[in-house]
């Protein structure tokens, strides 16, 4: 089969128009004895759909004396937030400690530092269907909690690998576009794959919270929280042969 010699003035022409596409042309000598002629492109795929999982984290916090006592405090506290949780249905594995330290607090505005106490605080992560997520913040903050640090609004890991194929397939898709396009322009036609690479896909970050310090006991309308769609999107880097 004879190959198609691309001259000085329609390569440079290609060049052009491969940069608008993001899809440059060129010949990829030297590797496994081939000269073939190459089109690399870029595509991008995203998936939308709405969150299934509502992770929310939280903080019980004490004061006291001695950091025996603020830690027994907290143990109190935190036993009280995960009753209340269970009793209402969220299962067990689904509360995890994510954090716990004790720490002293000292006084600053004399000549020394002086010690005044000692504060501990233990940190949890609930994670429920996101329209219960306002429920566990009124509930641990019913219970105890100190703090509510914040809400994320995603994806289970089953819904996240199934919305991560589709929007790789619509990444390639978008890739091979651009591919046939210069390839049409050049009066080449795409005869294979010649090495694609999967880049790495994103999802927003957590939905903020306001604090809710010194809450307990607190009386009003409940929380409810409005989440958005969450949106994955996946890149493909995609090298295609052609003559």
């Amino acid at each position: 089969m004879n190959r198609r010699i691309i001259a000085p003035f329609l390569f440079a022409s290609l060049v052009l128009l491969a940069g608008c596409l993001s899809a440059p042309l060129q010949t990829a000598g030297g590797e496994a004895g081939t000269d073939a002629t190459t089109i690399s492109t870029t595509g991008t795929g995203e998936v939308t759909a709405e969150a299934d999982l509502a992770v929310i984290s939280v903080g019980v916090t004490a004061t006291a004396d001695s950091a025996d006592e603020a830690r027994g405090t907290v143990a109190e506290d935190v036993a009280a937030v995960r009753d209340a949780l269970t009793e209402a249905g969220i299962a067990e594995d689904s509360i995890q400690s994510s954090g716990f330290h004790i720490y002293p607090e000292y006084d600053y505005g004399g000549e020394k530092r002086e010690l005044v106490g000692y504060r501990a605080v233990h940190s949890l992560t609930v994670e429920v269907a996101p329209d219960r997520a306002g429920e566990v913040i009124d509930l641990a903050v019913g219970a105890g909690a100190s703090e509510i640090r914040g809400v994320q609004f995603t994806l289970t890991d089953e819904t996240r690998d199934d919305l991560r194929s589709e929007a790789l397939t619509k990444a390639v898709d978008s890739a091979k576009s651009d591919a046939d396009a210069v390839a049409s322009a050049a009066d080449l036609s795409i005869t294979g794959v010649h090495t694609a690479n999967v880049g790495g896909s994103s999802s927003p970050g957590p939905y903020p919270v306001a604090f809710a310090e010194d809450a307990r006991g607190s009386s009003g309308a409940p929380t409810e929280l409005s989440p958005g769609p969450v949106t994955v999107s996946a890149t493909v880097e995609m090298v295609y042969t052609a003559e």
